[in-house]
């Protein structure tokens, strides 16, 4: 079975949690999620986690090996530090 794209698990996410913010990174092997949702609200993180499992259902066991998440309130989201990607004013040179 191939591996899934970041867009994959990105649409399987969404497919089963309401997000207001939702981002995937990753390899193919290993990805990284950063999850905005109402639905997190009261939960602890342990909780939001297995909230996202559900969500990606026997998709977690049979295709995803690596998910790293930061899970996130929409309230949180706001108050995260997003001026660290403003704060570079798009000025990156490599």
């Amino acid at each position: 079975m191939a591996n899934p794209t970041p867009a994959q698990i990105q649409d399987y996410i969404a497919a089963g949690l309401s997000c207001v913010h939702l981002e995937v990174e990753g390899d193919g092997q290993h990805f990284f999620a950063t999850i905005v949702s109402a639905e997190f609200d009261g939960l602890t993180r342990i909780r939001r986690h297995q909230r996202v499992y559900a969500a990606l259902g026997e998709r977690m066991r049979a295709e995803i090996h690596a998910l790293s998440m930061k899970t996130l309130t929409p309230a949180e989201w706001a108050q995260a530090p997003v001026a660290l990607a403003a704060s570079s004013g798009g000025a990156h040179h490599h």
